[in-house]
């Protein structure tokens, strides 16, 4: 047998779980990978060997056993546990010690697993093995963006024919990742891009083939709700050098209560990390909801696109689009790095044009008139920073796509964007782009 090529962090409670960690490192090691086994249990020893004990991973968060365990509760127990084990990942995985983690747990050790994961970078395989897997008790903003899980079935106590498929799967499925992987190089400065599929938003089509000739590698999130969550967190990471926020429809369904949300941080991240921005409100007309479920009372007599069996959209009423204004600019208020926003007076979405189901000249009219009459003080509270421009246009038109590339254009020309290498240079000089490193977990 060849000698293993990456190793995987394993972390579980070996007080409660230790048959199931045993087992877990047992199959990865038959998919030939190497295992550090870090134990965050609280209660008592287990009976798997580790090689991170308990006492280990308490001290990385700045307490001691005793101390934990005479805390009495066993909720903030685990969150100081969470925090050692994502402190100890990071920095074992920024060592090169470890080249992916595979969590197990009930509700206890997801809490932590999610914790774990989002401490590490992105391209770094995460695999959480949980009996809430995929579940509505997790939030959102929690879900790191590369994370895979599994549903633990039939594994609250013990293992059986039921428990050990789940288990050999997640260990298949990591030991697969951490060989598989191919992980980003940052070898040209990164654009965030948002968007709906072209059927809805087409401004992609356009940008992102001239973004590339520029010399930028772009990247365009779904803002379906965990689109929007993993391009917050990047922008938090200060992953990317600007960022075309140019779909804001999961900013108006938080603001409409809908579950399709990205959390409450939605177009807030980039701006606190100093990130040029160019905003647009696209699809922020619209409020969405599970199409396989009733129309939400709220949105009942509202024109209604049912995009598939997964979602749907409902036009929002005008008092409605006024909160998202609201909600827009006062989130571009506290940005602390140049911010572009842009008001295609036309149109924001391929569903609002005359003829077409979503069409709502009142609805649009409020909107906009909100914007415009935000704007003043909303740029005076950035220091400057904000700059609204109406532009007479579809977001869907040429005209758009192209102002967009005009506002680069400048930001490259003053300073403000460093120009990139070409695309035909980007080897080692463009690596030193401004990606930033990953930021130990806090």
């Amino acid at each position: 047998m060849s000698a293993p090529d990456a190793t995987v962090l394993l972390i579980g409670t070996a007080d409660t779980k230790s048959d199931e960690l045993r087992f877990l490192r047992d199959c990865l090691i038959a998919q030939q990978v190497a295992v550090q086994v870090m134990d965050v249990g609280v209660l008592a020893q287990g009976h798997c060997p580790v090689d991170i004990d308990q006492d280990e991973v308490v001290r990385h968060a700045g307490s001691t056993l005793e101390a934990v365990r005479a805390l009495g509760d066993e909720n903030e127990a685990m969150q100081i546990m969470a925090k050692g084990a994502a402190s100890l990942a990071w920095a074992l995985q920024q060592a090169g010690a470890i080249q992916g983690v595979l969590v197990l747990g009930g509700t206890m050790g997801t809490d932590l697993a999610l914790e774990v994961a989002q401490a590490l970078p992105l391209g770094v395989p995460k695999v959480v093995l949980s009996t809430v897997a995929h579940s509505h008790l997790i939030a959102p903003g929690r879900i790191a963006p590369d994370l895979i899980m599994v549903l633990w079935a039939g594994g609250l106590y013990g293992l059986n024919e039921l428990c050990r498929a789940a288990l050999s799967q997640a260990a298949g499925a990591c030991a697969g990742a951490v060989r598989a992987v191919v992980r980003p190089r940052a070898t040209r400065p990164l654009i965030g891009m948002t968007s709906l599929g072209k059927s809805c938003l087409s401004y992609m089509v356009r940008l992102k083939p001239a973004l590339e000739q520029r010399g930028f590698e772009v990247v365009v999130f779904h803002s379906t709700g965990m689109g929007g969550r993993a391009f917050e967190s990047l922008a938090a990471q200060g992953r990317f050098v600007a960022v075309l926020d140019l779909c804001l429809q999961e900013l108006a369904n938080h603001v409409g209560g809908s579950s399709v949300t990205s959390g409450a941080d939605r177009l807030s991240n980039a701006g606190l990390a100093g990130v040029p921005q160019i905003v647009a409100p696209g699809a922020a007309d619209m409020i969405d909801f599970s199409a396989w479920q009733p129309v939400p009372e709220g949105l009942s007599g509202r024109a209604v696109h049912v995009h598939n069996r997964l979602i749907a959209s409902a036009t929002s009423g005008p008092a409605l689009r006024r909160q998202v204004a609201e909600a827009i600019l006062q989130r571009l208020s506290a940005t602390r790095g140049p911010c572009h926003l842009l008001l295609p007076l036309k149109g924001v979405q391929a569903w609002d044009l005359p003829g077409q189901p979503l069409h709502d000249p009142e609805g649009q009219r409020a909107f906009f008139e909100a914007l415009q009459a935000g704007a003043a003080a909303a740029t005076e509270a950035s220091a400057g920073r904000l700059c609204v421009e109406e532009l007479p246009a579809h977001i869907n038109e040429e005209a758009f796509a192209d102002r967009v590339l005009a506002i680069i254009d400048d930001w490259m020309a003053d300073g403000t964007l460093a120009r990139p290498f070409p695309p035909d240079q980007s080897g080692s000089q463009a690596g030193s782009s401004q990606q930033a490193e990953p930021r130990e977990p806090s």
